[in-house]
């Protein structure tokens, strides 16, 4: 039997806020010990969260979907207010926060994907030695990290 969070309750257990946001019991306690989500404790210790802590938690959900790391998500939601729900100029003060990153991710994400089969076309997976993406290591000499994904200029071929 499913329980259900009246829309007129101000408030839910761990596990009505659970079964609505589609998370274990343990995500909801780990997002809290990470400092993510807040909950008050009835004078039994049971946790007790607002009705906007679904709204918290899809954010965080749909953030790490994403790949953007839980510091991350914890400095956009100290952006929100506490006390009262957060509204939809609120939540456009967040997502502008992370225009730019997101916007960086998109760009690198269509790299990777466009190049993908170009970086191991060859089969020899090694871009040290293969002499079709990467002659002679000319990304080596340029530091570490993905280079041909992130944006290398190279005129001799191998980006």
């Amino acid at each position: 039997m499913s329980t259900h969070l009246p829309w007129h309750a101000k408030e839910a257990t761990v596990g009505e806020v659970a079964e609505r946001a589609g998370v274990a019991t343990s995500a909801l306690r780990y997002y809290e010990r990470e400092g993510l989500i807040r909950s008050r404790r009835t004078s039994g210790n049971q946790r007790r969260y607002s009705r906007d802590t679904l709204r918290r938690v899809a954010f965080i959900r749909a953030s790490q979907r994403l790949g953007m790391p839980l510091a991350a998500i914890r400095e956009a939601l100290a952006l929100l207010p506490e006390g009262r729900t957060p509204t939809r100029e609120d939540w456009a003060k967040v997502s502008e926060c992370w225009r730019e990153d997101l916007d960086q991710r998109i760009k690198l994400m269509t790299q990777l994907r466009d190049h993908l089969t170009e970086c191991i076309g060859c089969g020899c997976l090694s871009l040290d030695h293969c002499t079709l993406a990467n002659p002679f290591d000319t990304l080596g000499e340029q530091g570490p990290g993905p280079r041909s994904l992130a944006g290398c200029d190279s005129t001799d071929g191998c980006c």
